[in-house]
């Protein structure tokens, strides 16, 4: 156990911990490391409980937390985390055997998560990751939208298959089927997605990772979907990688010749887009983040994109935005720290003024204590996963590492002013709602932090 990560003290005591351990392939499944998250001996990272926080989060704590109700005896484990109108929304991932839908909380009472629903469970052999909800109102359809990220756990099963679902849950106690976005067969599924509304009209974005690559380019790794009339939704646009000048035409959708000599992989792992659904973000792994104009999504124009140093592995994995959509947020999940020709680290946050959007300007990078530590070999446990930003405030989850809060007021210099790391805990995602901070736990799920109402 390397006790150098547990230098905080708590005073948090008798949290529960949920023992069985998370696992999956890693995001990237095409390369050769085949790691698992959340793989035995990562919880020593947080076996001490810590809960610290300074300036505007200094009275963070724990007010509730809810595991995952158990279906036919079947423990499923958290996914991401999205709340609207007073509900959240937790996917899941592949524990057990996946099948685990999307679970919806009534946070009434944040003290007391209650599970009141199960949805987008209906297509065997899939996972659902990722959940975007907003009130919408077409000539269709009219309430609050729902749609869910499908992914195969194996693309031989002949039940599976991948896309994204639409549902109406206007109702959160019952929630209704109205359509599905269904890939190619080859193609694992959607990963991640989002859901924006622009003049009325709500669109979908999809990050399907290795389409380009498993359809030999008949689909690409991301589609921008008009979901107006959610029983029919309609593809409207695909990003080519191919455009790009640095892309050569042969680009067989994911092993690309870059300008450095390198041979690196290009997937679309994540997306979405700035408050106003006029940008979009695409995390395109060593590719960076492609940036498009879609403010006429019938229009879609590339803008421009982040690139790495030689040395550096990209993972651009998952973004968010700052400072009015001037500051660019990206992640990147870097778990192998000792791939041979980069640099020895585990993934760190990247930081860039993108007010020249053609010319992302690189402003700082945040890391945490645990990114240096290579130590621990191939292993989730240290990178760091999804960002949110909130104000001035961004808050990473950080699988073992807990979630860190990261005043981002001068965005050349972040500084940690916040921590939540319960003992055994293992976090997918966070997402800010109201005064409250959630948390979706792998091995816990769902957790509610409090936050000080000063937060900027």
């Amino acid at each position: 156990m390397n006790k150098k990560h547990i230098v905080l003290s708590s005073a948090m005591a008798g949290l529960l911990v949920f023992s069985a351990t998370p696992t999956t392939f890693a995001h990237d499944m095409l390369d050769d490391a085949l790691v698992e998250k959340g793989q035995e001996g990562s919880q020593s990272l947080n076996e001490v409980p810590v809960l610290e926080g300074t300036k505007n989060v200094g009275n963070w704590k724990e007010v509730g937390s809810a595991q995952l109700k158990e279906y036919d005896g079947i423990q499923n484990n958290t996914a991401d985390v999205y709340a609207h109108d007073g509900y959240a929304y937790v996917g899941t991932h592949t524990r057990n055997g996946g099948e685990g839908g999307v679970r919806i909380f009534d946070l009434k009472d944040p003290s007391n998560p209650v599970e009141i629903a199960k949805f987008a469970d209906d297509i065997p052999g899939t996972w659902q990751e990722k959940v975007i909800v907003k009130k919408v109102n077409t000539k269709e359809f009219k309430g609050n939208l729902a749609v869910v990220s499908v992914q195969q756990l194996n693309r031989s099963n002949p039940d599976s298959k991948g896309g994204f679902l639409l549902y109406d849950v206007s109702n959160p106690e019952s929630p209704e089927k109205l359509g599905f976005w269904e890939m190619d067969k080859r193609v694992p599924g959607t990963h991640e997605l989002y859901l924006t509304v622009k003049e009325g009209k709500p669109f979908v974005l999809a990050a399907n990772p290795y389409a380009d690559y498993y359809t030999h380019g008949e689909e690409k790794d991301f589609a921008l979907v008009d979901v107006s009339d959610p029983s029919t939704p309609e593809t409207i646009y695909e990003f080519d990688p191919r455009t790009l000048p640095e892309v050569d035409e042969d680009f067989n959708g994911y092993h690309w010749n870059s300008p450095d000599g390198k041979t690196r992989p290009v997937f679309n792992h994540s997306t979405m887009t700035d408050n106003n659904g006029d940008t979009a973000l695409l995390s395109f792994w060593d590719l960076g983040t492609i940036i498009l104009d879609i403010s006429d999504p019938y229009n879609v124009k590339f803008e421009g994109r982040t690139d790495y140093a030689p040395d550096v592995q990209g993972s651009a994995h998952s973004a968010a935005l700052a400072k009015g959509g001037n500051v660019l947020i990206e992640t990147r999940e870097v778990y192998n720290p000792t791939k041979e020709g980069y640099e020895e680290s585990y993934g760190y946050t990247r930081i860039f003024d993108i007010k020249d959007k053609e010319n992302p300007k690189l402003l700082s990078t945040f890391k945490t204590e645990l990114v240096d530590d290579v130590e621990d070999g191939v292993t989730f446990a240290n990178t760091v996963h999804d960002p949110k930003v909130h104000g001035n405030t961004l808050y990473l989850s950080h699988y073992a590492g807990g979630i860190r809060a990261v005043d981002i007021t001068d965005p050349s210099n972040p500084e940690q002013v916040g921590v939540y790391s319960p003992a055994g805990g293992y976090f997918w995602g966070t997402f800010v709602d109201r005064n409250y901070v959630l948390g979706s736990d792998m091995n816990q799920g769902l957790k509610v932090l409090q936050k000080n109402n000063s937060d900027k």
